[in-house]
């Protein structure tokens, strides 16, 4: 399928994996659902086409030729916040912690459910994509203590200087600040914020916290941003001045 085919508002799915039957099977997976499908064979040619702009996702296997799919992913985040969906090897944890802190969005472990790809695809894409799978309100903006968060500039400021998240990390935070104050559980942030039921061995969502407080830093007063509950979620404690008023 042809970039212009695709009814996502122009731009393609840029698919990186040297398996040439793998490739061809992903695009037989997502064309029927109106996605266009790019096909890079090495790390080095699919970090070009990356950074050449016009792609709504990556999806990135570790295992490539030439530039491994982790410092093609490194490379990427240095210069680009576009989604990126890792495939990892079946049963490699190690691969997949370090995929999600090295900045991807989501991973996939081959072999893979087709409709399960699919569903992680749009999942992302509902988050990301300026179209109308997007389903949030224009214009909304958050701000508690120094973060503010617009959802229309999809920009994030803490004490006025920007700070560069990736698509998962910005819907997480966004729906902290919503729920400011309350324990939000695993089980709602994986639904909130990947688009998925919850899983007891997926530790998604706790490198995503993890990566978003490296990356917010304390809060002024010198507090955790972002409180783990034990054996429950997490919490984004309200600011005392706020909580006071």
């Amino acid at each position: 399928m042809d970039a212009e085919t695709s009814t996502m508002d122009g731009g393609a799915i840029l698919v990186i994996d040297d398996d040439v039957e793998m490739t061809e099977m992903l695009g037989e997976y997502l064309e029927p659902e109106g996605l266009a499908v790019e096909v890079r064979h090495d790390g080095e040619s699919g970090l070009k086409r990356a950074l050449q702009g016009n792609c709504l996702l990556v999806v990135l296997d570790v295992m490539l030729p030439r530039i491994n799919g982790f410092e093609v992913l490194r490379r990427l985040r240095a210069a680009s916040q576009i989604p990126v969906l890792m495939l990892t090897a079946r049963g490699d944890s190690v691969d997949r912690v370090v995929g999600l802190q090295a900045g991807a969005d989501d991973y996939l472990p081959k072999p893979f459910d087709p409709q399960e790809f699919v569903a992680r695809v749009k999942a992302i894409l509902r988050r990301t994509a300026p179209s109308a799978l997007r389903s949030e309100e224009a214009g909304d903006v958050y701000t508690l203590g120094d973060i503010v968060l617009d959802t229309r500039a999809r920009s994030v400021r803490r004490g006025g200087a920007y700070v560069e998240l990736t698509a998962a990390e910005f819907a997480l935070l966004r729906t902290f600040l919503r729920s400011a104050g309350r324990v939000i559980s695993r089980e709602e942030l994986f639904r909130e914020v990947l688009d998925r039921e919850f899983s007891v061995f997926d530790r998604s969502i706790d490198n995503h916290v993890s990566s978003l407080r490296k990356k917010l830093g304390p809060a002024p007063e010198g507090r955790e941003r972002i409180r783990a509950v034990r054996n429950v979620g997490y919490v984004y404690p309200v600011p005392e001045s706020r909580s006071q008023a």
